[in-house]
């Protein structure tokens, strides 16, 4: 049987942290699906296409990895695609609480689906798409964070 995970998200914009995981994670599944989140309730800085497309150039040599789109209950995502995880990322305590309930409510909606967490390489444990837009809003250099093509798009919002 095929091992997938699903490694949710809004990736506005996918960072060298979200990579790290990915990488991460093909060592232990599969196949890993990164679902960009359609209706994220916030206030994205890219559309979906541009995150989608982003995910996409930043993950294209991955074997295994697919970039997908979903909207709706992220469980009932994970079972349409068949997987038997949910990949979150834990970058400090800070984030415990939160996905801890998260993985709870998930467990609640189907229990098939476990919940499993990985914490990015310690270059990447403080690193947040928020925190690499900010800098980038203000001139920052981003290029340890983000993938070239990232860093790119961040100065053309920038600038837009």
């Amino acid at each position: 049987m095929q091992r997938t995970a699903i490694y949710p998200g809004t990736f506005d914009p996918i960072t060298c942290g979200h990579s790290d995981l990915c990488q991460r994670a093909i060592k232990v599944f599969d196949k890993v699906i990164l679902a960009v989140a359609i209706d994220t309730g916030k206030d994205t800085s890219f559309s979906l296409e541009e995150r989608m497309r982003l995910a996409e150039a930043v993950l294209g040599g991955l074997d295994r990895v697919e970039v997908l789109p979903f909207e709706g209950l992220l469980m009932d995502f994970a079972a349409a695609q068949h997987a038997q995880v949910v990949l979150r990322g834990l970058r400090a305590v800070s984030d415990f609480e939160y996905e801890f309930q998260l993985a709870g409510m998930n467990r609640s909606l189907n229990a098939n689906i476990e919940t499993m967490f990985l914490t990015p390489a310690e270059q990447y444990a403080f690193l947040s798409s928020s925190l690499v837009k900010e800098v980038a809003s203000l001139g920052g250099d981003v290029s340890n964070f983000v993938h070239p093509v990232v860093a790119k798009a961040l100065q053309t919002i920038r600038r837009g």
